[in-house]
């Protein structure tokens, strides 16, 4: 999967500027799939209605600046369903706390209990946003969201399980940090 097939999977399900497209893939839905930045998207948009996969109206603001709506054509959607049945790439997972965690004994046992602290507020948050997408789906009686739902379980699994391998191990990791070593004063009261 690419930024082109994002686009076009967004675009599948509703209109959006390149802003919301941004929007969604950094905070919304998208955000779990692949990494999106304005720099890729806007090419991406471009190419795409070049190829006629999606067409776009500008749409006047009163007090803002004009906006480029997209929507996806019979054409794109198509194509969409076709980058569907590509071979898939392995899933990428990176993570700033496993390379901290990875060398946490060259740290003070205190940073890292607090940054093990930090993802663990963090994965609590990225859970509960999950479980209110859930209710959100639930509580719409328009479509039938039975894959929303496959795929959201299917993340949430995958938090909660690094969620509890975080909390369980917790004191193993802040026990692998080097101990505060007392201060010279400290040491010459022993």
């Amino acid at each position: 999967m690419n930024v082109r097939t994002l686009c076009l999977s967004i675009l599948y399900c509703q209109e959006a500027s390149g802003y919301e497209i941004r929007k969604l893939c950094t905070e919304g839905e998208g955000a779990y799939f692949i990494e999106a930045s304005f720099g890729s998207i806007y090419p991406a948009l471009a190419k795409l209605e070049n190829e006629g996969l999606v067409t776009s109206r500008v749409e006047h603001q009163a007090g803002k600046p004009s906006k480029k709506i997209y929507a996806i054509t019979e054409a794109g959607r198509s194509a969409f369903c076709d980058e569907l049945h590509e071979p898939l790439a392995p899933d990428v997972f990176r993570s700033p706390f496993l390379l901290f965690a990875r060398f946490a004994h060259l740290l003070d046992a205190q940073i890292v209990q607090t940054r093990a602290e930090e993802q663990l507020a963090q994965l609590d948050r990225k859970i509960a946003d999950l479980r209110r997408l859930q209710d959100e789906l639930c509580s719409g009686e328009d479509e039938d969201h039975g894959n929303d739902q496959w795929v959201l379980g299917y993340g949430l699994n995958c938090l909660e399980v690094a969620r509890e391998h975080l909390h369980t191990h917790m004191n193993a990791l802040i026990a692998s940090a080097r101990q505060e070593e007392p201060h010279a004063g400290q040491q010459a009261a022993e």
